[in-house]
């Protein structure tokens, strides 16, 4: 079975954002950008059907800058086989993204797609569910834990009221949650093997997808500083308070 992950370029986790002073977007400039941490567990997740036998070749692909190869070398030196870069300079949105997903599923007819349920830097959790749309795939979403057998896949999904199981026919959709596992880091061997692995440079254009925005980002500002807190006396004075602060009728 050939796994296809999706993975993305993002604003490192541990960075605070910066506002640009314009107000136009998040400041990227000189700044550390990582791999998204729901792709990472993707790409794990990934490597470990390979070495149980399920998954024959891993194929990486990712949509954006030139400077996204950095990212896709991260996910061969983990363990991937190969990978594919859809230079994109503009920012593409998720119904765009999985457009392209659709497109590189139908030439590379994976039997599983493993990507995270969210980025961390627009939040939007959809991607997943659009591309199993656009395929007519299966889909189990928030996964928390996955078994391939046969022509089928297990996926055990987190939902409001705790744990469901949801049995998938061959090809699928898995996006992952938190929970699914710890990814690894690369060895230094492995980074060095991932700068000999071949690695593909397409463009949306090659799909023949038009991936022109839909949404135009009108203001970006951070949020309001928190005010500081009060001491009160006793309870009819924080009533009194929040009656004040409209809080309670």
């Amino acid at each position: 079975m050939k796994v296809l992950v999706p993975v993305k370029r993002v604003l490192d986790y541990n960075v605070k954002p910066r506002v640009k002073a314009d107000g136009t977007g998040v400041d990227l400039a000189n700044v550390k950008m990582s791999m998204n941490p729901f792709d990472e567990i993707a790409v794990e997740e990934a490597i470990r059907l390979k070495e149980k036998g399920v998954a024959t070749e891993i194929v990486v692909v990712s949509i954006g800058e030139q400077k996204a190869q950095e990212t896709l070398r991260t996910a061969l030196a983990m363990g991937a086989d190969r990978a594919i870069l859809i230079v994109s300079e503009d920012k593409v949105e998720p119904l765009g993204v999985a457009k392209l997903l659709a497109k590189v599923a139908e030439a590379e007819q994976p039997g599983l797609v493993i990507l995270g349920k969210q980025a961390i830097d627009d939040d939007n959790n959809q991607t997943g569910q659009m591309l199993g749309a656009l395929l007519g795939w299966g889909q189990g979403t928030f996964a928390s834990k996955v078994e391939v057998a046969g022509d089928s896949v297990d996926v055990t999904r987190e939902v409001d009221g705790g744990l469901e199981t949801v049995k998938l026919k061959t090809p699928a959709i898995v996006t992952t949650d938190l929970r699914l596992n710890e990814p690894r880091y690369a060895s230094l061997p492995n980074i060095m093997k991932a700068k000999s692995k071949p690695l593909e440079q397409k463009t949306p254009a090659d799909y023949g997808v038009d991936v022109t925005p839909r949404l135009t980002t009108v203001k970006v500002e951070e949020p309001a500083k928190r005010q500081a807190g009060v001491k009160v006396a006793d309870v009819d004075e924080l009533v009194g308070k929040l009656k004040t602060l409209g809080v309670v009728a």
